[in-house]
């Protein structure tokens, strides 16, 4: 078995493991300096909206044309008096994008075009777009987005719990708000490929928070009816005995998509797969993140907050104060006594190294070590 098998292995069973539950204001303080400057580059640079959203028209030269990329901006920008974006085509045509600009003079800018390009004014394809499409869009985008999250709570409400439901939204508001952030920040245009790629980053997040929750819910059954176990031990269990899984799916979804980006936008230039491949790639990350260090944390929170799970933390606390004080021996990073004491009613949420289970002839409760 290779060693990264070995450590899911080890991980699922609990003989290993990493407190994030007990760690959760760390990744919350990061998680909030990360949205604060997200939200510092919307607000200060803003979004860079491509001509589908502005409205504006793109040429393009179907001949090939004597003057370079950097000379037909210049004579773009000088035609329409707004800022262009040229790339330059297979054969040498151009692909000239002028936003902001109206309709009516797409005539004039052509020809003006046509003559400080060099070529036939037949030879240069103007494609319109008015502002009003671009509206219908973005508000096609927000209501998708909108009709999307309802959806999302009312599923994990029904499935798991209310408290999961309202995790998992935040989650997602997290990985939206961090990838807008970047895109603000790198600049790169939003168009309809940008918001394409932001509904695929949602299920990608959502999938790997569900697939905890999952766990989550399942080792939680019938939790308090033992007293070795906080529900923040069995969240902390869920997301080391799944963390691999999380880990490998997430790098196989990155590795295609850092290829679009770095190789298809960065060294073709492929503008289209700039716009798809960033979204795919902040956002896939992020949602591992968030699965990982938001969603489930978040949800130990408001469940400790319960009654029931209050006087659970208190009866594990006073039996672990009573282990320590006869001389048993306890975890190093739960504190927890190394007995079997409840092991059929609840699944183990041991964080880091524990001691071999006791050998069933012993009695029920008793210690596993010897006794002093």
């Amino acid at each position: 078995m290779s060693k990264l098998g070995t450590l899911g292995a080890r991980l699922h069973r609990g003989e290993i493991g990493y407190d994030f539950v007990g760690k959760r204001k760390i990744w919350y303080g990061i998680s909030i300096l990360i949205t604060i400057t997200a939200i510092l580059g919307l607000t200060v640079r803003g979004l860079n909206m491509g001509i589908e959203f502005q409205g504006g028209a793109v040429f393009t030269t179907t001949g090939k044309s004597p003057v370079s990329v950097s000379q037909a901006e210049t004579f773009a920008r000088e035609a329409s008096g707004h800022d262009a974006v040229v790339q330059g085509l297979g054969k040498g045509g151009l692909r000239i994008q002028i936003a902001g600009i109206d309709t009516d003079k797409s005539d004039a800018i052509k020809e003006k075009l046509a003559t400080d390009l060099k070529v036939n004014p037949e030879q240069i394809n103007a494609d319109l777009v008015g502002p009003s499409w671009g509206d219908q869009i973005a508000n096609k985008a927000w209501e998708g987005l909108a009709i999307f999250m309802v959806l999302v709570v009312i599923y994990l409400a029904i499935a798991f719990e209310w408290r999961m439901a309202i995790a998992a939204l935040v989650a997602l508001i997290h990985d939206i708000t961090i990838t807008v952030g970047i895109y603000a920040l790198v600049g790169f245009e939003v168009t309809p490929g940008t918001v394409i790629g932001l509904l695929t980053i949602l299920g990608y997040s959502l999938y790997d928070t569900v697939v905890v929750f999952d766990s989550l819910k399942e080792q939680t059954k019938d939790i308090t009816k033992q007293t070795r176990w906080t529900y923040s031990d069995v969240a902390n269990r869920s997301i080391n005995s799944t963390l691999v899984r999380s880990i490998n799916t997430t790098v196989v979804a990155l590795l295609p998509v850092a290829g679009l980006l770095f190789i298809g936008g960065g060294v073709l230039g492929a503008g289209m797969l700039n716009d798809i491949s960033l979204s795919l790639f902040v956002g896939l990350a992020a949602g591992a993140y968030s699965s990982i260090f938001i969603a489930t944390p978040l949800v130990a929170d408001l469940k400790e907050r319960e009654p029931a799970m209050k006087a659970l933390r208190k009866r594990v606390f006073a039996k672990r104060a009573q282990a320590a004080a006869t001389g048993e021996s306890l975890d190093p990073v739960t504190s927890e006594p190394s007995y079997d004491d409840d092991l059929d009613d609840v699944t183990p949420a041991v964080v880091g190294p524990r001691n071999q289970p006791a050998s069933r002839t012993r009695g029920r409760g008793r210690p596993s070590g010897k006794r002093r």
